[in-house]
């Protein structure tokens, strides 16, 4: 039977280094070492927890969730992202499908898509061989109401359920959460680092469900829109049976408009 063999969160842009040199080498490093992470673990198959920015998903149609079903993905390209062409896993994809379904959870599939930065930057990092399959999963943040804290932790638990019982078509799976932390898409360049390093402390502390209980405007108030992609981590936190987690790097880059951290779950 699959399992999972490591749960991994980062924030997922890089911009300019000038102006802040050293931060941006140690964001660069602290990715680097997920990456070597994640290659030391061998994984059939990255799931790679995100959202879209509005290139692929239009505001005429939203759903909550959808997991992409392709059997290649090159990507967007913006970010000065290479778009090299990725592998996906068509039949592991659809074995999730079915079973959220079975579990009350009716993902959306998507195959036509270029993924943006919120996937293509974290993988550079993650498997820069391009040669591992990779599966996006997105948890829609633009609609409103968009899913809960509560309700992307319960996904993460379904998709622990999926691996232990059911999933047959890989065996060794890596989650990585891609996004955050703290920022304000579209508003001045600014980051609440008071509020990453709590966040951060708090998952080392182990209190993750904490987090799953808040509510989204609590999040937004405090961290930003964009702040709200730390459902991802939420997510993968459920998948994985995380009881802590290590931050590998944090930055506050008021210059990137991010928060910048980094961990791995335990």
């Amino acid at each position: 039977m699959a399992s999972i063999v490591g749960g991994f969160a980062t924030s997922h842009i890089l911009m300019s280094s000038e102006g802040v040199e050293d931060k941006a080498r140690r964001v660069a490093e602290g990715m680097a070492e997920i990456g070597r992470r994640i290659q030391a673990l061998s994984p059939d198959l990255i799931l790679v927890v995100t959202n879209d920015h509005l290139f692929n998903f239009g505001l005429d149609l939203q759903v909550p969730f959808t997991i992409g079903t392709a059997d290649t993905y090159t990507p967007l390209g913006d970010l000065a992202v290479p778009q090299i062409e990725r592998p996906g896993h068509r039949a592991f994809a659809e074995e999730f499908l079915r079973y959220g379904a079975e579990r009350s959870f009716d993902l959306a599939r998507v195959e036509s898509i270029k993924p943006d930065h919120g996937v293509s930057v974290p993988m550079l990092f993650a498997d820069p061989s391009n040669k591992v399959p990779m599966v996006p999963l997105y948890l829609n943040l633009m609609m409103d109401p968009m899913p809960s804290p509560q309700r992307c932790w319960a996904l993460g638990d379904v998709f622990a359920d999926f691996v232990e019982t059911r999933c047959s078509s890989v065996d060794r799976i890596v989650v990585l959460a891609a996004g955050g932390l703290s920022h304000w898409v579209g508003y001045e360049p600014r980051v609440n680092e008071a509020w990453d390093r709590q966040f951060l402390a708090d998952l080392e502390a182990g209190e993750f469900r904490g987090w799953a209980q808040k509510d989204k405007d609590e999040i937004l108030q405090a961290a930003g829109n964009g702040g709200l992609e730390v459902i991802h981590w939420l997510f993968m936190a459920a998948a994985v049976r995380a009881q802590k987690s290590e931050t590998i790097y944090y930055e506050a880059i008021p210059e990137w408009m991010t928060g910048m951290g980094g961990i791995q779950a335990i």
